[in-house]
């Protein structure tokens, strides 16, 4: 951490990424693009989040706990070092979720409502 006066403001700064989460990490494009294919009719659910982003770091046990449910696949995107899927998926805003069935995004929303996150994926499962 740097003193305001030499650090680059422009930017926040990055935090460490967390030892472990239930959600794996997807790490490129491809990944996304097997992810998607590899759940076939089963719901998928995409958090774009990012380390330095509060609200994405408030929702992240909520996303873990439903990572946890056997039928349905949950990964995150970090925006900034997955920032080709995020754009290519249109995130404008952190965190992000968006939801998946055979390869097709059938919902989104912004926002770290847990209560919204739960109600929307026991609806589309």
């Amino acid at each position: 951490w740097l003193p305001a006066s030499t650090r680059d403001l422009s930017r926040p700064p990055r935090l460490p990424k967390p030892l472990f989460t239930m959600a794996p990490m997807l790490a490129d494009k491809a990944s996304f693009d097997k992810a998607l294919v590899d759940a076939g009719s089963q719901l998928v659910v995409i958090d774009f989040t990012a380390t330095w982003c509060g609200p994405c770091q408030h929702i992240a046990p909520t996303v873990d706990e439903l990572a946890k449910l056997p039928d349905v696949k949950v990964y995150k995107v970090d925006v900034d070092d997955n920032s080709e899927t995020a754009e290519a998926c249109g995130i404008r805003a952190m965190p992000t979720f968006q939801f998946y069935k055979d390869g097709k995004k059938i919902f989104e929303f912004a926002g770290a409502d847990g209560n919204k996150l739960k109600a929307k994926v026991q609806e589309l499962k």
